[in-house]
């Protein structure tokens, strides 16, 4: 079975309906391969990882998306976390910060290494 990792990196401070439209693409594309019964995980990194404050609210047009995908929720990037002041959020909300890679000054982000060693096709949002 093919498996596909979701990046999110678009940037909720920044990017406006553009922006928006990135993380909901990408979470629908999520969903798409979740129900036909693909192998799906999704990944905040860099700038998307400030995501996790919005989504988590009830009232954000992507919430229902986000309930509907936990379960394939692989975590935050710690290092880009870090970096763009959303560790504190990740932890608050629950979600798994991932350190797999790791690159010198921080506290490590996923490996893009293990995830096309895996067989996974990367989509970037």
């Amino acid at each position: 079975m093919n498996k596909t990792a979701i990046v999110i990196l678009s940037d909720p401070r920044n990017g406006g309906d553009e922006a928006l439209g990135r993380v909901f693409n990408g979470l629908v594309a999520a969903y798409d391969i979740k129900q036909s019964g693909g192998d799906v995980s999704v990944i905040f990194q860099g700038a998307g990882t400030r995501w996790v404050s919005y989504i988590t609210q009830a009232d954000h047009p992507v919430h229902g998306l986000y309930e509907a995908l936990k379960e394939n929720i692989a975590g935050v990037s710690c290092g880009c976390a870090d970096v763009f002041g959303a560790s504190e959020d990740a932890k608050s909300n629950g979600f798994e910060l991932i350190t797999e890679c790791a690159v010198p000054g921080t506290s490590g982000l996923p490996s893009v290494w293990q995830k096309l060693q895996s067989g996974a096709t990367i989509l970037t949002f």
